[in-house]
C-alpha cells in the first residue's frame, strides 16, 4: 500500500499526531504496535491513575485516557493496525515500513515509538508494578498512595537525585539506594541530596526483591560488600535507572544522541532524514510527560503536513 503518511507508535504523541493529520485529510496509517517496546498505547497503559493531565480534575485511569485518544484518532479517519513495525527503509522514497504481515510505503513518516523504562526484574516486580512501583516520580509521586510514607528510589545519576528530591515533598522520608560508594550525579545534584535532611543514601546496596501483597510494603536489600540482606519497610519504590528509546529498526538510518534518542532540529520534530519526523519520548529524554508528548505529536503533525504540501503530495 502507498500512503501519504505513516505513524509508528500509539502513545499520546502518536495519537495526537494522528488526530491532527487526520483532520487535515492526510488519512494517516498507524502501526500502533503489538508487543515491541511495551503494549499499544504506550507507558500510560501501565498507569492506573493520572492526575496531571489537563481536563481531568478528578484524575483518570491511564488505560481510559489512551482509549479516548484512540477513539478520537479513529473518529477522524486514522487507519490503525495492531502490529509492530519490524523493518523500515529510509534510504529510498517513498519510505518502506513493514510489519510481519504487510509492507507499506510512505511519503512522510512520524516516529512516536516512545521509550521503555528499565526494570530490575525483581521477583515481586510483576505483581506490584503500579501497586507502589513506578518509573516516574513526577508522574506518580503526588498520588495518595505515596503520601506521608517512606519511599525508596533506586539509582545514582542526576535523574535519581532529582526524583529523590521531588519525592521529599510528599514522603515522610526518601531512601536513595545506590550500588556504589559514590553517586554518578553532577556535583550540584549530589550536594542537594546529601544536604537534604529527608533523604538518606543507602550506599553499596542493591535490591533483591520488593515485598507486599496488594501494595508495596518493603524492599529487600543486599549489601554488596558483606552480602548481608535486610528488609526496609516503605510505601513505594521508584526506578531511576534509565530508559531505552524504542529505535531498533531505525539504527544506522537516523542521527541519534549518545543515549540512543533520535535527534531532532531544535524547535521542530524534523530528523536527519528529510520527511521523517520524531515526537514524544523517542526524542525527549528530559521531560517524558504525557502532556509534552502530546504537544510534540501536534508539532510533528504540523511539520509533516507542511512538508507534504511543500513537496506536492496530496
Amino acid at each position: 500500500m502507498s500512503e501519504q503518511l505513516v505513524i509508528i507508535g500509539s502513545g499520546p504523541a502518536g495519537h495526537t499526531a494522528a488526530i491532527y493529520t487526520a483532520r487535515a485529510n492526510l488519512q494517516p496509517f498507524m502501526f500502533e504496535g503489538f508487543s515491541a517496546g511495551g503494549i499499544p498505547g504506550g507507558q500510560l497503559m501501565t498507569t492506573t491513575e493520572v492526575e496531571n493531565y489537563p481536563g481531568f480534575p478528578k484524575g483518570v485511569d491511564g488505560q481510559t485516557l489512551m482509549a479516548a485518544f484512540r477513539e478520537q484518532s479513529v473518529r477522524f479517519g486514522t487507519r490503525i493496525v495492531t502490529e509492530d513495525a519490524i523493518r523500515a527503509d529510509l534510504s529510498k522514497r517513498p519510505f518502506v515500513i513493514a510489519s510481519a504481515n504487510q509492507e507499506v510505503t510512505a511519503h512522510a513518516l512520524i516516529i512516536a515509538t516512545g521509550a521503555t523504562a528499565r526494570r530490575l526484574q525483581l521477583p515481586g516486580e510483576k505483581t506490584l508494578w503500579n501497586r507502589g512501583i513506578s518509573a516516574c516520580a513526577v508522574c506518580d509521586g503526588a498520588l495518595p498512595l505515596f503520601r506521608n510514607k517512606p519511599l525508596v528510589v533506586v539509582g545514582g545519576g542526576d535523574s535519581a537525585c532529582e526524583e529523590a528530591g521531588f519525592l521529599t515533598k510528599f514522603a515522610s522520608k526518601v531512601y536513595l539506594v545506590h550500588r556504589r560508594d559514590q553517586l554518578r550525579a553532577s556535583k550540584i545534584m549530589q550536594e542537594r541530596v546529601l544536604k537534604n535532611p529527608k533523604i538518606e543514601v543507602v550506599w553499596n546496596t542493591v535490591l533483591v526483591d520488593v515485598l507486599g501483597s496488594d501494595a508495596v510494603s518493603a524492599v529487600r536489600l543486599k549489601d554488596v560488600k558483606t552480602n548481608r540482606q535486610r528488609d526496609l519497610p516503605c510505601g513505594g519504590l521508584f526506578y531511576a535507572i534509565g530508559f531505552d528509546p524504542n529505535t531498533a529498526i531505525f539504527r544506522g538510518q537516523l542521527k541519534f544522541d549518545g543515549d540512543g534518542y533520535i535527534v531532532t532540529e531544535p524547535g521542530t520534530t524534523r530528523t536527519s532524514v528529510d520527511g521523517v519526523f520524531a515526537c514524544g519520548d523517542v526524542q525527549d529524554k528530559h521531560y517524558r510527560q504525557a502532556i509534552t508528548a502530546a504537544g510534540s505529536g501536534c508539532m510533528a503533525a504540523l511539520d509533516a503536513e507542511r512538508w507534504l504540501a511543500d513537496h506536492g503530495v496530496h
